[in-house]
């Protein structure tokens, strides 16, 4: 008996810059995100890019991926998918564009990967404010005489 629906497994997640395909099929990460690091805020993300492969599955499928902000309850951008597994040897692959997105405060946010309302994968995302060096007024330190 041939199953006709086995949930997938979230092969990988990944949060980047930008994505681009190659003219074979293979895809290109660029600036993959583990944390933002920004001077002030408010901020905005002119793109983030998240890069989902299901595998192993067998059947049809709602993915939705879901940006949270840091009261863990405030979804800030959500995405949502249909994609199809016809046997468990087939993988699908999922990239979500979110565009003009901004942090308002500094905090943990979070990325939610759902497929079928169940949550595959739950990340981090950390908004840290680092002010710039501060310009030194007087200039580069002269050298000592010897």
């Amino acid at each position: 008996m041939q199953p006709t629906r086995i949930l997938p497994d979230l092969q990988c997640s990944l949060l980047c810059e930008e994505i681009r395909q190659e003219v074979n099929g293979n895809f290109i990460l660029i600036g993959v995100i583990g944390l933002i690091r920004v001077p002030q805020l408010p901020v905005t993300a002119l793109k983030l890019c998240v890069f989902n492969r299901w595998a192993a599955g067998v059947g049809g499928f709602n993915e939705s991926v879901r940006l949270v902000g840091p009261d863990q309850t405030t979804v800030i951008r959500q995405s949502q998918v249909k994609f199809l597994l016809q046997d468990g040897a087939h993988h699908a692959t999922n990239v979500t564009v979110f565009g003009q997105i901004e942090f308002a405060r500094a905090g943990v946010y979070y990325l939610e990967v759902l497929v079928d309302d169940v949550m595959k994968l739950r990340v981090p995302l950390p908004v840290v404010v680092v002010p710039p060096p501060a310009a030194d007024p007087a200039g580069p330190p002269k050298p000592s005489p010897q």
